[in-house]
């Protein structure tokens, strides 16, 4: 058991957090300095921090709680994913997103963490236009694209659930691109403006406990029966710590060599003109995710969500030590620039006003680790590039496991094996890079 954690890196950012940004600046943040003692302290503000956070108000609505944020709320990978919080399979591993598991208990375990978001945005007054129950959509582009997604409705209908294909004259009116052959709508989907209800989250729960952000923690230690967390400019001292960090789980040492850290790219248009919605047609909000999961994720939001715009995200890269390259930005941007040119050809040539990378973190067997890693020390890290969702489902259990309780998400988690351990470096690196480099040559025009 250790005594002494030392957080090896801090989070290192590529390019804005769009999301965050195309809402307007934030106020002043409440910095962490001095000393204090509390109840329980979360690392880490995204989706499972504040989830954990929020739960931990319902179990103990007397306990002291402190957040501590690295960065700024939103500014980070919760700013930085495309907002898809979805209740079905979605493995990316898969060539059809079906899970190899049990998937009726993943779906359900999934509609609890949305049916938890959508109290949250109730409770804590966050606009409903940051969390829209409006579904998604799996566009296919190609032959083998539709036939991914005929798979995948074939595994839907066996398990009960609902979906409907949509023809290519059906795409074209939705999307204003003659791309897609057809889609695949399910209407589970919450799309959200993640930076929206993120801010907001964190909004809600601040009138209940203290979320201080710029305060990554640097380390903990053992003093006595508690744990004195050190941030930059002070201390607090708790008993039980809530590591809702995602893969920077692994910057304090944990499950070493069993991470993939992960980085996906996208881009933003700058808000459209009248003239140019005119030239694009469609309706005004809607998502695409790709039939081939290394495709290409394509998003529409408009003014109530931070402007009329588009969001695209392709590529991905591991990088091992969790720092994304201005080379990689640019490399991803080029391609992003290729494929919204080539899906809406009437708006071809219009530069992206946003470039950004985000950060997921996988494992080889595709589990989470939401357990008791240390006497004290909860972990909810590890979402398998599922953030919005599984981040809710793993921070509710962290906080469930360090009040003593237990439920359907803290048996589901805690009987999972852990991350199988991964090939050596720089074998891993070297070999993942050239999968992700093929299987984006091989998705195609998806």
């Amino acid at each position: 058991m250790a005594t002494q954690v030392t957080a090896r890196r801090l989070p290192i950012h590529q390019g804005p957090a769009a999301w965050n940004v195309i809402l307007g600046a934030q106020g002043v943040p409440d910095v962490f300095e001095g000393e204090a003692t509390a109840d329980f302290v979360i690392v880490g503000a995204g989706f499972a921090g504040l989830s954990a956070a929020r739960r931990l108000l319902q179990l103990h609505p007397t306990a002291r709680i402190i957040v501590l944020e690295a960065g700024r709320l939103a500014e980070g990978a919760s700013g930085r994913n495309s907002g898809f919080m979805i209740d079905l399979p979605h493995d990316l591993a898969s060539d059809d997103y079906a899970g190899a598991g049990d998937d009726r208990t993943m779906i359900a375990l999934n509609r609890q963490a949305i049916a938890f978001a959508r109290e949250a945005v109730s409770d804590f007054a966050i606009d409903p236009n940051y969390f829209d129950e409006a579904g998604k959509i799996n566009g296919a582009a190609s032959a083998a694209g539709h036939a991914h997604n005929l798979s995948y409705a074939k595994h839907l209908t066996s398990l009960g659930e609902a979906s409907e294909m949509l023809d290519q004259a059906q795409m074209t009116a939705l999307t204003g691109s003659a791309h897609y052959q057809s889609g695949l709508f399910t209407p589970g989907t919450v799309m959200l403006q993640p930076a929206g209800y993120v801010r907001g989250f964190g909004a809600g729960l601040a009138a209940h406990m203290r979320i201080c952000e710029n305060s990554p923690v640097t380390g903990f230690a053992r003093v006595g029966s508690d744990w004195r967390v050190t941030t930059p400019k002070g201390t607090v001292t708790t008993p039980r710590i809530l590591l809702t960090n995602n893969g920077h789980l692994e910057s304090f040492g944990y499950e070493k060599g069993r991470l993939m850290q992960l980085f996906l790219y996208a881009s933003m248009t700058p808000e459209l003109e009248t003239d140019t919605l005119a030239k694009l047609g469609g309706a005004p909000r809607w998502g695409i995710t790709p039939s081939d999961p290394m495709g290409t994720t394509v998003r529409r939001i408009n003014t109530s969500q931070g402007g009329n715009r588009i969001i695209t995200r392709t590529c991905a890269t591991l990088n091992p030590n969790m720092t994304p390259t201005a080379s990689d930005v640019a490399r991803a941007a080029r391609v992003q620039q290729r494929k919204f040119d080539q899906r809406f050809p009437q708006l071809a040539g219009l530069q992206m006003e946003h470039k950004w990378a985000g950060h997921l973190c996988l494992s080889l067997n595709g589990v989470s680790v939401m357990r008791e890693i240390e006497n004290g020390v909860f972990s909810g890290c590890v979402q398998n590039g599922l953030g919005t969702a599984r981040g809710t489902l793993t921070g509710i259990g962290a906080a469930e496991l360090a009040c003593g309780e237990t439920s359907d998400i803290t048996a589901f988690f805690t009987r999972s094996a852990p991350p199988q351990r991964l090939p050596p470096q720089p074998f891993a690196k070297i070999g993942a890079n050239a999968v992700l480099r093929w299987k984006e040559w091989r998705a195609g025009n998806e």
